[in-house]
């Protein structure tokens, strides 16, 4: 079986945020594809939450300093990188004062969503893209895992896609058990559309609600995996209804699950 070359854009992974269903899954997933001989690439967010000395995050100089114009303000783009040796896994964390450095995830202190998580979603997008073109490294898949992660399927298949770095890779979309209540801010379709986007589709956007977005994003992926029980069933049944490829949800505890990811990657060539 041939190697792929796999990017991974994670919304969480252990043991960086506490384990839940996501983090949990991201974290092992990755590792066992790397164990299968695939080469790995995989980025999160650096929020503000995350102890850097424990974790031993550094930054690559290497790769920071560029600035993401985001909604006509400019944002410094900083990788920082750290690893899980037991594992021998990297991962690059994308970060930024204005959109992580606040000491939470998604919500804040009373546990309501920050009104500029579109943005950072945006920024953290282009930041994943912006870093692997300058690594010169090619993906042949793109794994995105938490909703964090769903504005990369439209940057691929509408902005980079006259890259040969990203030319050919397929687009796999998680559906998990990561739902936001509230829609993201009401002007997040003309901060996309400002990004280069011209798509008609724009317009399911006018209401950014979760269930909204996964429809968009569906559109573009190549491939879709179900990967918690609780995924919403109405997004699973309109991935089914596609027509593309649905990994169904297996219990992790399944004695071949990663091997089934790894066959629906190899399918998707």
């Amino acid at each position: 079986m041939a190697s792929r070359k796999i990017l991974y854009v994670c919304q969480e992974i252990m043991p960086y945020l506490p384990e839940s269903e996501l983090s949990g899954l991201s974290r092992r997933l990755v590792q066992a594809m790397q164990e299968r001989g695939n080469e790995i690439r995989t980025f999160m967010p650096r929020y503000g939450c995350i102890n850097e000395r424990r974790n031993q995050l550094h930054e690559v100089i290497r790769l920071s300093g560029m600035n993401l114009i985001i909604d006509d303000n400019d944002h410094q783009l900083i990788i920082k990188v750290a690893s899980i040796p037991a594992a021998r896994i990297q991962i690059y964390f994308i970060d930024n004062d204005d959109y992580f450095a606040r000491k939470a995830v998604l919500n804040d202190s009373d546990d309501a969503p920050f009104p500029d998580n579109d943005e950072r979603a945006i920024f953290f997008a282009r930041g994943v893209l912006e870093t692997v073109r300058k690594l010169n490294w090619s993906p042949t898949v793109v794994h995105c895992m938490g909703w964090m992660s769903a504005v990369v399927p439209i940057y691929l298949k509408k902005v980079f896609n006259d890259d040969p770095l990203f030319r050919d890779v397929k687009i796999v979309v998680s559906l998990a058990a990561d739902r936001f209540a509230e829609p993201l801010d009401a002007l997040f379709a003309q901060k996309i559309a400002n990004e280069g986007v011209r798509d008609e589709k724009l317009a399911i956007l006018a209401t950014p609600s979760y269930e909204n977005l996964y429809r968009f994003v569906i559109d573009y992926a190549d491939g879709i995996t179900v990967d918690s029980a609780e995924a919403s069933q109405q997004l699973v049944e309109y991935a089914r209804q596609s027509g593309k490829p649905v990994l169904e949800y297996r219990k992790p505890d399944d004695e071949d699950f990663f091997d089934n990811y790894n066959r629906f990657y190899e399918e998707l060539q």
